[in-house]
C-alpha cells in the first residue's frame, strides 16, 4: 500500500458527538429524498389542484355570472366585477392560464397573472383566507417555477440557448430569481405562518390593519390547542426542526378532517405546509445554519483531496457503480475508469434485442451520475492490464496509480472452447449485442418477405436460442411474442405467426436456479406462446445454415446464444488463482489473496459468500459487493478493525416469459403468472437509474401493452450488402 494511504485516516468526532451524528445524517438523508422525490410529485399536485379550481370557475363564470358570489362562498373566490379586463376576455384568461399552470408550461407568468389576480380580490373586493394561501402558493411557483415534473424543465435548457426573442434573458432571469430570491420567500412563508399561529395560540385579535394578510377563520380549530400552536410558530419562525414541525400540523389537519372539524381552507394551509415539510426553511434557518457547521449531515464536500488515498474502481456495472457512490462522501480521491460512457441495466437488455425498448431506456450517463460529486472521475478507456507491484492500472500506455483498486469488470459470452461459433450464434452482454440480435431477427422477417425457396422461408423463420437461463427463457419468449403479436398485418407473403422459436437446454429443467415447480410452469408458459422446448439437449455444432442438435440437423438463420459466461481477464491482470469461467477466487473480505488492497465483486469474483456457495452473477449481489468494499475501504482509512466477511443476502429470483407470464422466487415463498408479471415490472422500473428512464419504460411497456405494438423495430448497424453468404433466394417484384 501507498504511503499516502496510511498518512491520510479520517478524523473521526468524539464519540458522544458521533452517536449524535449517525441519526442526524440518517434524517438529513431522509429529508434529501423526500425533497428529490417527493417533493416534484407534490408541487405537481399542487399545480393540478388550483389549475382545476380556477379553470372550473372560469367556466362557471362564462355560463352563468349569477352564480360568481355563491362560488366565491363557497368554492373558491372568483371576481364577479373584473378589476383586469372586460369579464369574457378576462373569463377566457382565466380557463388558459389554468391549462399552462397544470402542464407545467410558462408557469411563473401564469402564476403571476394569477396571484396579481387573488391579490386585488382580497384587499379590494373579498377578503378570504383561501385568497391568502392561494397567494403564497401562486407566490411559490412564481419564484421557484413549476419544479422538474414539467414543460418548463424539460425546455429549459433549449430555450436558454434559443434564437427566440428574449428567451435567453427570460431563462437567466428565471435561475436568478429562484437562486437570489427562494431563501427570503421561504423566511417570509414561515415567519407568516408562525404569526397566524402565535395569533391563534394567543388568543389575540388581529390589528384592522393585518386583518387582510393574515388567515384567522380556517385555524380556529387550533384554539384548543394553544401550545401545539405555539409550539409550532416558534419552531417554524426560527427554522429550528421546521419539517417535523410542519409534518405534525399536517397529521394534526388531517385527524380533524376526518373528524368533520375542519373546512375548505384547511386543503390550501396543509398545501402551504407542505412547502416547509419537503423543501425546508430554507437557507435562512437554524436547521441550515446547524447543517452547514456538521458537513457530515447536510451531505456537503468540504474535504481536502490533496494527498488523499486514490481509489480505483474498474467497470461501470452495477457493482462498480454502487461501489463508487458509497464513496462520496469518504475523503478520497475515486476514478471510475469503464470502456463506454454509460452504466447499462442489463437485466432489460432482452427488451432491447426484441424492439421493446430502446438502448437511451435502460442506459444512464456515467459523468451525469457523478456530476455533483467533486472526489469521483470518470475515465473512458480500455484497460489492458495491472501492474501490482508499482500499483498502477494500464490503459493502454496510459498509467493510473492507485492505493486501492476495486475490479468490477463482468463477464462476456463463453463458447466453451468454440469460438468459431461466435460469428453464427450472437449473445446478449452489450448494447452492441442486443442491436445485433434485434437487426437479425428482424432482417429475418424483412427477407422472409423476400424469399422464394419455401426451404429458405422456413429457415429464415426459424429462431434458435440456445441456453434454458433467466436469459434464455425470456429472449425466447420476447421473440415469440414479437411474431404472434407484434407484426399479424405488417407482411403479405408469409404469417409472422408461422415462426418457429426453438430454445435448447441442456440440463433437465429450465431455470435451474429456481425451484422445480416453478421451472415447470415457466416452461408451461413457454409451450402457450408456441416455444418449443428442447430439454436435456446438446448442441453439437453452429454455423451460418443451422444448428446441430443430438446428431440432428435444425436449418436456421438466426441462433441466439445465452448459454455460458465467461468472467474478464482480470485474473491475469493480478496473476491470481482463477475458476474454470475465469472468475477470481477472493478471500473472504471480497480482496485478493496477497494484495490485501485490491478488491474483486460482481460477475468477476469467486466468493463462497452464499451459505457457503458461489455468490450468483446478478446485479443484487454486485451491489452488494460494491457497497461491502466502500465499506471495507472507508474502515481502513479510519483504523478501524475489518468488518464481518462477506455474506451474500438472496433477495429472491425472477424471470418474465411473456404478456402476464412471470415466475418469481423470495425465501421460499413462489409467485407465477400475472401477480409475479407485475412484481416483476415494478422492481426492474424501480431498479433502472433515473427518472426520465423509468417513465419512458414505463410508457413504452404500457403503450406495448395496449396496442401489442413494438415502438423501437429500426434495422440498424448492418454496413454489408444486403445480399451475402446467408441471404436466401431473393424473390424480385418485377419479374413476371
Amino acid at each position: 500500500m501507498s504511503q499516502n494511504t496510511n498518512n491520510h485516516r479520517l478524523r473521526l468526532a468524539p464519540d458522544g458527538i458521533r452517536w449524535l451524528l449517525v441519526p442526524m445524517g440518517i434524517i438529513g438523508a431522509v429529508y434529501r429524498v423526500m425533497e428529490r422525490s417527493v417533493g416534484p410529485v407534490a408541487g405537481l399536485l399542487i399545480r393540478l389542484w388550483l389549475a382545476k379550481v380556477f379553470f372550473v370557475s372560469g367556466i362557471l363564470k362564462i355560463f352563468d355570472l349569477s352564480i360568481a358570489p355563491y362560488l366565491s362562498n363557497v368554492a373558491y373566490p372568483v371576481p364577479w366585477v373584473e378589476p383586469l379586463s372586460p369579464t369574457y376576455l378576462g373569463a377566457a384568461i382565466q380557463m388558459l392560464i389554468p391549462v399552462l399552470l397544470a402542464l407545467g408550461l410558462a408557469t411563473r407568468w401564469a402564476a403571476l397573472y394569477m396571484l396579481i389576480l387573488v391579490l386585488v380580490v382580497q384587499f379590494n373586493y373579498l377578503a378570504l383566507d383561501i385568497n391568502l394561501y392561494s397567494a403564497v402558493l401562486f407566490g411559490w411557483f412564481v419564484i421557484c417555477g413549476a419544479g422538474p415534473l414539467s414543460l418548463d424543465h424539460l425546455l429549459a435548457r433549449g430555450l436558454g440557448d434559443t434564437a427566440l426573442p428574449f428567451a435567453t434573458a427570460l431563462t437567466r432571469l428565471a435561475g436568478a430569481v429562484t437562486r437570489y430570491l427562494k431563501p427570503y420567500y421561504q423566511l417570509l412563508i414561515r415567519l407568516w405562518l408562525a404569526l397566524a399561529l402565535l395569533v391563534v395560540s394567543m388568543e389575540a385579535v388581529i390589528p384592522i390593519r393585518l386583518v387582510k394578510l393574515l388567515p384567522e377563520k380556517s385555524l380556529a380549530h387550533f384554539a384548543p390547542t394553544p401550545t401545539l400552536a405555539l409550539v409550532c410558530a416558534l419552531l417554524i419562525a426560527f427554522g429550528f426542526v421546521a419539517r417535523p414541525a410542519a409534518l405534525v400540523l399536517i397529521m394534526t389537519v388531517i385527524g380533524m378532517h376526518i373528524t368533520g372539524a375542519v373546512g375548505p381552507a384547511d386543503v390550501y394551509f396543509v398545501m402551504t405546509l407542505a412547502l416547509v415539510a419537503l423543501y425546508g426553511p430554507g437557507n435562512l434557518s437554524l436547521d441550515r445554519l446547524i447543517l452547514s457547521a456538521m458537513p457530515q449531515i447536510s451531505g456537503r464536500q468540504i474535504f481536502s483531496l490533496e494527498g488523499a488515498p486514490h481509489v480505483v474502481i474498474v467497470g461501470a456495472g452495477f457493482g462498480g457503480l454502487t461501489c463508487a457512490a458509497k464513496l462520496t462522501k469518504t475523503p478520497v480521491q475515486v476514478t471510475l475508469i469503464d470502456r463506454h460512457n454509460y452504466h447499462l441495466f442489463q437485466p432489460l437488455l432482452y427488451q432491447v434485442a426484441t424492439a421493446s425498448l430502446s438502448p437511451a431506456d435502460i442506459a444512464a450517463t456515467v459523468r451525469g451520475l457523478f456530476s455533483d460529486y467533486f472526489n469521483v472521475r470518470v475515465l473512458l478507456g480500455q484497460v489492458t492490464g495491472v501492474d501490482t507491484v508499482q500499483q498502477e492500472v494500464l490503459i493502454g500506455k496510459r498509467r493510473v496509480p492507485y492505493d486501492y483498486l476495486v475490479l468490477a469488470t463482468g463477464a462476456s459470452h463463453s463458447y466453451f472452447g468454440r469460438d468459431d461459433w461466435e460469428p453464427h450464434a450472437q449473445g446478449l452482454k452489450t448494447i452492441d449485442d442486443a442491436e445485433e440480435v434485434r437487426r437479425r431477427v428482424l432482417s429475418a422477417f424483412e427477407r422472409a418477405e423476400a424469399a422464394e425457396d419455401p426451404a429458405d422461408l422456413q429457415s429464415l423463420l426459424t429462431f434458435v436460442i440456445v441456453g434454458g437461463g433467466p436469459t434464455g427463457v425470456e429472449l425466447a419468449g420476447a421473440v415469440a411474442e414479437l411474431a404472434r403479436y407484434g407484426m399479424e398485418k405488417e407482411f403479405h407473403y408469409f404469417d409472422p405467426a408461422s415462426a418457429r422459436v426453438v430454445l435448447v437446454q441442456s440440463a433437465p429443467r429450465l431455470l435451474p436456479t429456481f425451484p422445480e415447480s416453478l421451472s415447470e410452469k415457466a416452461k408451461r408458459s413457454l409451450e402457450r406462446l408456441g416455444v418449443e422446448v428442447m430439454l436435456k439437449s446438446k448442441v453439437d455444432h453452429i454455423d451460418q445454415e443451422g444448428v446441430l442438435i443430438n446428431g440432428k440437423r435444425l436449418a436456421s438463420h438466426t441462433v441466439l446464444w445465452a448459454a455460458g459466461v465467461v468472467a474478464s481477464p482480470a485474473a491475469q491482470w493480478l496473476n491470481a488463482s482463477a475458476d474454470r469461467s475465469g472468475r477470481v477466487k477472493v478471500e473472504a473480505d471480497l480482496s485478493v489473496m496477497g494484495l490485501p488492497n485490491v478488491f474483486v465483486i460482481g460477475d468477476t469474483a469467486l466468493a463462497n459468500a452464499w451459505k457457503g456457495k458461489p455468490v450468483p452473477g446478478l446485479a443484487p449481489a454486485a451491489k452488494q459487493g460494491g457497497a461491502y468494499v466502500a465499506r471495507a475501504i472507508r474502515r481502513k482509512l479510519q483504523g478501524q478493525s475489518a468488518q464481518p466477511p462477506f455474506a451474500y443476502r438472496h433477495m429472491g429470483s425472477l424471470a418474465t416469459i411473456g404478456r402476464k407470464a412471470a415466475v418469481a422466487s423470495f425465501n421460499g415463498v413462489n409467485m407465477s403468472g400475472a401477480p409475479a408479471w407485475w412484481l416483476w415490472g415494478l422492481i426492474h422500473v424501480a431498479l433502472l437509474v433515473g427518472l426520465r428512464n423509468r417513465i419512458s419504460v414505463m410508457f413504452n411497456w404500457f403503450w406495448a401493452y395496449l396496442t401489442f405494438k413494438r415502438g423501437t423495430r429500426l434495422i440498424t448497424g448492418d454496413k454489408r450488402p444486403l445480399k451475402d453468404g446467408i441471404n436466401p433466394t431473393v424473390r424480385t417484384f418485377d419479374q413476371p
